[in-house]
């Protein structure tokens, strides 16, 4: 597979990762452990070199799958893992904070679960807003002076927090959610990107499954699926937003390739320091994803996607009120 540099930090990954979060949380029962490791493992001897985690997944859990697996293969792949939360509820509640104490404590058991020396890439998970994020940038400036972490990002940050966390701690990545139904980032997050040298870590580069097309009106998701809290994923939100996915499956076929594959080469042609994270817990679906590093979409393929795309309105929120209130901050 190729590499790509994230931005000006010269961390060089595969062009796309490996999102393991849905191994574990969010989408349902976990995934046994065996298969997980089993899928991860296949994902390395395939190519990728970029394995994203993080504490809240399980929590605690997806760390632990997440460093089994890549012991064996440490020295070759990069691994970013996450703080920012305290759990409460038996470990249910997730409690916003990145105080330096607990930023510390969260590193610590990160390099346990994840069975390191050193974090390749830590993010704050979400922008504590009674933290300032000079503080935050100014704890993981020590983490790094003190080798158990290289290299320093965010997730779903605004671009004032960017511009103060970059000033006292240069970022290495930006992590946050980008798709061909989700946009927004193309308005202030890229050009900010752009100029301040900082790579860009797009999440749900398929919609959170909406973009493959396997998704309907009709679809019901596992009671513990966190696509139901979504606005996005009501039946009526569904079905309104059908005709993206129409457009994206017709673009698919004229080319021999399938909607997901359309949908990770328009995001890989954007620019040359993004590199998206889809996740799977199927063997099938990461070989069809990690097809799609290979496929080169011409200007006039994407001018194609964009005006075919340009005149419809996705329909429903991306994030309940609740999550969203922890966006863009």
């Amino acid at each position: 597979m190729q590499k790509r540099s994230l931005g000006a930090s010269g961390l060089e990954v595969s062009a796309l990762g490996l999102g393991c979060m849905g191994l574990s949380h969010g989408y349902g029962p976990a995934t046994s452990t065996t298969q997980a490791i089993t899928l991860i493992r296949e994902a390395v001897e395939r190519g990728v070199t970029f394995f994203d985690t993080a504490e809240v997944y399980g929590p605690y859990l997806n760390e632990e799958v997440v460093g089994e697996a890549l012991k064996p293969f440490r020295d070759r792949v990069v691994i970013a893992t996450k703080f920012g939360f305290t759990f409460g509820n038996d470990n249910k509640q997730q409690i916003l904070n990145s105080r330096p104490e607990q930023i510390r404590q969260a590193v610590e058991g990160s390099l346990r679960r994840l069975k390191t020396d050193v974090i390749d890439l830590l993010y704050q998970h979400r922008v504590d807003p009674d933290v300032p994020i000079e503080d935050v940038a100014g704890t993981v400036q020590t983490l790094i002076a003190e080798g158990k972490v290289k290299h320093f990002g965010l997730s779903e940050a605004g671009p004032q927090t960017i511009r103060r966390a970059h000033a006292v701690q240069p970022l290495t990545a930006l992590q946050s959610e980008y798709s061909l139904w989700w946009r927004e980032p193309e308005r202030e997050i890229l050009p900010l990107l752009e100029e301040l040298g900082i790579g860009f870590v797009p999440f749900s580069p398929l919609g959170k499954g909406f973009l493959t097309g396997k998704i309907t009106a009709d679809t019901v998701f596992d009671k513990d699926d966190y696509r139901n809290s979504v606005p996005r994923f009501t039946a009526q939100a569904i079905e309104a937003n059908k005709n993206l996915v129409s457009v994206l499956t017709q673009l698919a076929r004229e080319k021999g390739m399938t909607s997901a594959q359309i949908a990770l080469a328009w995001l890989l042609a954007q620019k040359p320091w993004i590199v998206p994270i889809p996740g799977t817990t199927k063997m099938d679906r990461l070989q069809e994803n990690l097809d799609a590093s290979a496929v080169t979409l011409t200007q006039q393929d994407l001018q194609q996607i964009n005006t075919a795309l340009e005149g419809i309105a996705v329909v429903g929120d991306r994030y309940s009120p609740e999550h969203q209130a922890r966006v863009g901050r």
